[in-house]
């Protein structure tokens, strides 16, 4: 008898992106095998095993689905069957407006979820080089700390030097060790959001004169020092260390990650306070909050120290100090189609962090689309893309042709990245109307591509 099931598809890397993938290619009937390096071989930044460990923040930003074109994605993405938003909705913690979850429920999740399909099969071993010839069909979904033979194959293949940049990770402090009587409860603007209260953040805040000294510890602190290679590696901007914000300006961090609008302490009720730290959930018990924006490359003695100048964590433990690792992409779109494939050899399809989208959702986003762009063409069908107009098209055609390939960096979903809407509208109906309109798209688009 013979056996007409397809070839199996391979995936290299079992994080956000190639989890997703994994998802929705075996979701339409087509076999998987799922590499994962880990733990036979660790990376700078990864604790665990576990597929879609998440090794920053435990956030994935906001969840407006009207307002925000990051909650707008998580929609798009839930529309389309996406294991890593129904995993993260099961698993989500109190965040205010934003989805964030128990970080380990959430891993432990996909972990499962995965192991339990019967299509899919996960391999634990690295993948040393250019996958062998007879892997016809492979999604690269190594994500920024691509293993270094694997990035100097494609490095080779290509003839692309990888572009690359720092990215920071935050601290995590224990709830029980946080001043009560000094910090509070509270979101900005009381907004509850998925899974909340409005009083989903702990809130510690400073006088001036505090905050001031604070900016000076930051400024003076000793941080790591830079191999050789790593001295012209830029920051990513929506990832800055805090003590780089802080040398920008006495004022920066007032008015970016610590700005005191929206909170009223009630300790002080009397006035405002002049900057405010908060800290964000990070399991689903609670005893565990990370620093929002806190990201360092302080070594780990003076961040206890320093980080115990803010009010309310003078005596705060640490679950974990914050770190900092190089990341790296592609010239995504020089070296890309519109559906992912290498130019160079298309038996190769890329997607998540390598491809040079930036943050959690995003990176699922783009293994999402690979996943369904793989096991359309194995199963002989067309792999349309979806429309522009929706937030999966809009970043899938900045990293594969929107964006300048000279000057490409990372770059998080947003409206300006969406073709504009004819309304002549303004303010928060001009972004409702680019929801609505892509949310239309999207259904037209998943008429044509129904699951197995």
């Amino acid at each position: 008898m013979t056996d007409t099931s397809p070839r199996p598809v391979h995936i290299i890397g079992g994080g956000l992106a190639g989890s997703e993938a994994a998802w929705q290619i075996a979701a339409r009937g087509v076999p998987v095998v799922l590499h994962e390096m880990r733990p036979v071989r660790g990376t700078e930044a990864h604790q665990t095993d576990r597929l879609a460990e998440l090794v920053c923040s435990n956030s994935l930003r906001s969840d407006d689905a009207e307002y925000n074109a990051v909650g707008l994605l998580h929609e798009e993405m839930r529309r389309c069957g996406s294991l890593i938003l129904r995993c993260a909705d099961t698993h989500k913690v109190p965040a205010g407006g934003a989805l964030a979850v128990d970080r380990d429920g959430f891993a432990e999740a996909v972990t499962a979820e995965l192991s339990q399909h019967p299509l899919v099969t996960i391999d634990r071993g690295e993948v040393a080089g250019l996958p062998p010839d007879d892997w016809d069909s492979v999604v690269v979904a190594t994500g920024p700390l691509t293993s270094p033979t694997l990035a100097e194959a494609i490095r080779g293949l290509t003839g692309e030097q990888s572009l690359a940049f720092f990215d920071a990770i935050a601290p995590i402090v224990y709830r029980e060790s946080v001043d009560m009587t000094k910090a509070w409860f509270q979101s900005r603007y009381d907004k509850p959001g998925p899974g909340g209260t409005g009083k989903d953040y702990i809130n510690c805040a400073f006088e001036k004169d505090e905050y001031r000294a604070f900016i000076d510890a930051l400024i003076a602190g000793d941080k790591v020092d830079f191999k050789e290679w790593e001295t012209n590696t830029p920051y990513f901007e929506g990832c800055l260390p805090i003590e780089v914000m802080a040398e920008r300006g006495v004022d920066t961090l007032r008015y970016g990650p610590m700005k005191p609008v929206g909170l009223t302490n009630p300790h002080k009720p009397e006035r405002r306070p002049y900057a405010v730290v908060q800290l964000r959930q990070d399991n689903a018990l609670g005893t565990l909050y990370n620093l929002v924006g806190f990201q360092t490359k302080l070594r780990h003695a003076e961040q206890v120290r320093i980080f115990r100048m803010i009010p309310g964590l003078e005596n705060a433990e640490f679950a974990r100090l914050g770190g900092l690792h190089r990341n790296t992409f592609l010239n995504s779109p020089r070296l890309l189609d519109r559906t992912l494939r290498m130019k160079a050899m298309p038996r190769l399809r890329f997607a998540g962090q390598v491809t040079g989208c930036e943050g959690y959702v995003e990176s699922a986003a783009v293994g999402l689309l690979a996943g369904r762009f793989t096991a359309a063409e194995r199963l002989g069908r067309p792999s349309t893309p979806p429309p522009l107009t929706t937030a999966l098209g809009a970043l899938l055609n900045h990293i594969t042709g929107g964006a300048e390939a000279e000057t490409f960096q990372p770059m998080n979903v947003n409206f300006g990245l969406f073709p504009p809407v004819e309304e002549r509208t303004k303010g928060k109906e001009r972004k409702l109307a680019y929801t609505r309109r892509a949310l239309a798209g999207l259904a037209g688009w998943l008429a044509e591509d129904p699951p197995a």
